[in-house]
């Protein structure tokens, strides 16, 4: 650890050091709390060049380390560790400096902020006022904000058939000057061009399944037909993803390629509505629900808000690490809509709402980037009302079958249940300040003022809806002391689990079939079956007399008023579906099972941490209702991924249809033998922490960092990390770590990609959230072969589906996937290591069939592995700043 004086002297200090002078005095720090982590301290308090960004550019992106602080600010970048001590005081300058700056563009709101901030304790309040200076006084936010319009709907669209030349001419316009498309790229363009010629069946879609290796240009290859449909038809398309990622890469693709569309709004990305912020939801936090530390990070929402393009709070332009700074598992949650407390236009900011302004332009769009989940809700949600999506791109379609599983999924659960009690009855949140106007009784305020049989109907509702859980229902059910029939159900179920389950002492989640039901627990099932019954007949009753309503048009009720009577109906309804899925689940538990359902019980646990108990249910083929659903009542649909898996029609849900799909698979254009290596390293101790770490340190030290290491136990994932993280940063060797760094993912993907010596930690999941080309990734390291977790589903879904080899082709598809991440592009080279002397044989044809594979001790990997990147991975000597936290100044 370094520090820097006031006075301009740098010198380095130690940990406990650190820690005395940390708690004696502010400090400048860049990332508070990866700093903490480093020294072991849970929290510490200090200026953060972080925040000060926040204030001074919002919604700005920014690299969180002293390299991307250095970039963003025209600044030289510090050359060494103990440069970037002194580099914190040249940042703090040159961000104050810019709040003098006549033309400083984020100066609207500023001065309300600042006083806001002042009272709220911000210890950077002192120094940006004496920057600032005078300030003119702007509009409160809730007015600045621009109002969302409407559009007239969308005309039909017109028949087009497309021809192949003029869809090569469109991949030509996209790729400009660019790049010269590839021959693989054209056979792909041409061959996704059936999913956007007219249907040629009645009973099911256009389905066109394209499994292209990396490498081939598969965006740009279906944007071209896409595009082209769009343009020329007027059809709306929507271009599905599953991470995170490559939906922000797609945005970028199309900003450069289709920048007329983009510009015009025609290409929107559309989120579901937890990801945005809640404008009542932050109005409440700036007037008290919030204190100390959430309290400033709600004021530097708000900085962000009136400057955000969108109000994406989650991979929009809100910094990932901005949350982070704040305990995010508190802050951010309730800064949006996670618990469909919306009352729609019975807020005071409905005409300026981010979730209502994002599901318009998303009306408007000719492309519609989207997730996988949000586009079956809608496709299911328009189909319902007689629409449906018709042209869609499910990119990444090898995520296919677990988004369909949780899509089609249902869970009668504490958790679940206290979300419907909320949507009814408005947040309960015992000991707290509580959110204001809420509940179903906001949303129908006009119905109990004016319409008597209405508001006894609300009432009975709202009656029925205590029978829920509520606050502190987890505390209670583990005590002994359920309250309705619902927390004594989930009571029952917990007692029953926790009377079966084989590894209670292990802390993990737990969970048992539902059979031979122990004492209470049938009791329990008839008195919550009972409960909801009463409830979905109140329910029903409501919205039935809201239709009325509707229809009659009483003199009391104007036009905005029937929108909220349409839309209170419609989400009634939408609960009204869940009960009854709940009524049919409690059928099952008391009953016989079906055969294309799987159901269980579980009391979820992490670390040890009761989170939620109930009673499950998940299709044991999902791509049946998704093929039922989402598919047969589209037009075209175009099935996309490197790694479909074998055959590809089965992972895009074909056997449920009753068409014949289109099917091309390209091989990948990379020269895999001469760019990558595969070994298989025989001498680590699988469960030995040690041996672990050593074979990590290893083979970092091999590469020169540039490493992804996987883990598939979050467990180890830390031991490891705690073992190595001094040693890795004595050695200039940078260790960033998922679950461990109070950073979002896609922060740490950000800091990775920009250190070449770096090395980033994460679970088995986090292959599919990295996309780094070149020098920055070139090892990949499994701890050991990825099989599935031992769970009732999966055992069922093996059963089912040909046992061992099913659980094989599981393991191929995800170590296929993670060898993606490896070439990206001509000019790289990589090695992928397994670690585990008994390592399969048969899985190994995961890998290309021309890379060479290896069974080796570590040693003999690591020298390989150094001979092979040799060319790539100089020893660590240019600018180290991108490691955040790493010094400290004292301002005084």
């Amino acid at each position: 650890m370094w520090r820097a004086s006031a006075g301009g002297g740098t010198g380095a200090i130690s940990r406990a050091e650190a820690v005395r002078r940390l708690a004696d005095t502010p400090h400048l720090l860049l990332n508070a709390p990866m700093v903490g982590n480093r020294l072991g301290l849970a929290d510490i308090s200090g200026l953060d060049l972080l925040e000060l960004h926040a204030f001074v550019s919002p919604a700005t992106f920014l690299v969180p380390s002293a390299r991307g602080l250095a970039d963003s600010l025209g600044l030289e970048p510090p050359l060494r560790d103990q440069d970037e001590a002194a580099f914190l005081q040249q940042a703090a300058a040159a961000l104050l400096e810019k709040l003098s700056d006549r033309n400083w563009p984020h100066r609207p709101g500023a001065r309300e902020s600042l006083e806001r901030l002042h009272r709220r304790g911000w210890l950077w309040a002192h120094a940006v006022g004496e920057a600032m200076g005078a300030t003119p006084a702007a509009a409160d936010l809730f007015t600045a904000l621009p109002e969302w319009t409407d559009a007239p709907p969308r005309l039909p669209p017109l028949v087009r058939t497309h021809s192949e030349a003029e869809v090569l001419d469109t991949l030509q316009r996209l790729a400009g000057d660019r790049r010269e498309p590839r021959e693989g790229q054209k056979a792909y363009a041409t061959a996704a061009l059936h999913a956007f010629q007219p249907r040629e069946a009645r009973d099911g879609p256009n389905l066109a399944i394209a499994e292209a290796g990396t490498g081939i240009g598969k965006t740009l290859g279906y944007l071209a037909p896409a595009s082209l449909h769009a343009t020329e038809t007027g059809e709306q398309v929507w271009l599905s993803t599953y991470t995170r990622a490559l939906q922000r890469q797609l945005k970028a693709e199309t900003r450069r390629s289709l920048p007329g569309l983009v510009e015009s709004g025609r290409v929107v990305v559309r989120k579901g509505r937890e990801n945005y912020l809640c404008l009542l939801n932050l109005e409440d936090a700036m007037q008290g629900a919030f204190a100390g530390r959430p309290a400033i990070f709600a004021e530097l929402v708000a900085r962000w808000a009136r400057f955000s393009a969108d109000g994406d709070m989650v991979g929009g332009d809100l910094p990932g690490w901005l949350p982070g700074l704040f305990r995010r598992g508190t802050a951010l949650p309730a800064l949006t809509d996670r618990r469909g407390e919306c009352i729609r236009s019975a807020c005071p900011h409905y005409r300026r709402c981010f979730i209502e302004k994002s599901v318009r332009e998303g009306q408007k769009a000719s492309l519609v980037i989207a997730n996988h989940a949000l586009v079956m809700a809608n496709a299911v949600r328009a189909r319902s009302e007689g629409q449906g999506l018709t042209r869609i791109v499910f990119d990444e379609g090898h995520h296919l079958h677990a988004a369909a599983d949780s899509a089609f999924s249902v869970a009668l659960s504490g958790g679940e249940a206290i979300e419907l009690r909320r949507w009814l009855l408005g947040p309960d949140r015992p000991g707290r300040r509580s959110g204001r106007r809420r509940g179903l009784a906001a949303r129908l305020l006009d119905v109990t003022s004016y319409d008597g049989e209405g508001g006894t109907a609300l009432e009975e509702v709202l009656h029925l809806a205590r029978e829920l859980p509520g606050a502190d229902w987890l505390s209670r059910i583990g005590a002994g002391e359920p309250e309705g029939p619902i927390e004594s159900l989930v009571a029952a179920v917990r007692t029953h689990v926790l009377t079966r389950a084989t590894d209670e002492e292990r802390g993990y989640s737990l969970e048992t079939e539902i059979a031979a039901l122990t004492p209470g627990l049938p009791e329990a099932v008839d008195a919550a079956a009972a409960s909801l019954s009463r409830l979905a007949r109140a329910m029903i009753q409501l919205r039935m007399r809201l239709a009325t309503l509707a229809e009659e048009k009483p003199e009391w009720l104007d036009q905005p008023g029937i929108a909220r009577l349409a839309a209170a109906a419609e989400g009634l309804q939408l609960r009204l579906d869940l009960v009854g899925a709940w009524q049919r689940l409690l059928a099952r538990v008391t009953g016989e099972a079906e055969a294309d359902f799987v159901d269980w019980f579980a009391l979820v646990r992490a670390e040890g941490r009761e989170l939620d108990c109930g009673i499950w249910r998940h299709w044991l083929d999902p791509l049946k209702p998704l093929g039922q659903a989402v598919l047969t009542p589209a037009h075209g649909v175009l099935v996309t991924s490197a790694t479909l898996g074998d055959p590809p029609e089965a992972s895009a849900g074909a056997p449920w249809l009753a068409v014949a799909p289109h099917i091309i698979r390209l091989p990948s254009p990379f020269d895999y033998a001469a760019q990558a290596r595969v070994f298989i390293v025989t001498d680590v101790e699988r469960g030995n922490t040690a041996s672990l770490a050593h074979a990590y340190h290893a083979l970092i030290e091999a590469a020169g960092g540039g490493t992804l290491g996987l883990f598939t136990a979050i467990a180890r994932l830390r031991a490891v990390h705690a073992r190595l993280a001094d040693r890795m940063a004595r050695a200039g060797l940078p260790l960033l770590a998922q679950h461990v760094d109070a950073v979002d993912t896609g922060t740490l993907v950000d800091l990775f990609r920009a250190d070449a010596h770096a090395t980033l930690f994460g679970t088995d999941a986090l292959r599919d959230g990295v996309d780094v080309p070149g020098d920055a990734l070139r090892l990949i390291v499994f701890e050991g072969v990825p099989w599935s977790r031992p769970t009732i589903l999966n055992a069922a879904r093996r059963a089912a589906f040909g046992g061992a080899a099913h659980e094989d082709m599981a393991v191929r598809h995800r170590l296929a996937q993670a060898f993606g991440r490896l070439i990206r592009a001509g000019s790289d080279r990589g090695a992928f290591v397994l670690l585990g002397a008994a390592v399969p044989s048969r899985l190994l044809t995961a890998f290309p069939a021309e890379v060479p594979i290896e069974r080796v001790p570590l040693d003999i990997a690591s020298a390989r592995i150094r001979d092979f990147l040799r060319r790539d991975c100089a020893a660590p000597s240019g600018p180290l700043g991108q490691r955040p936290g790493m010094g400290a100044v004292d301002p005084a």
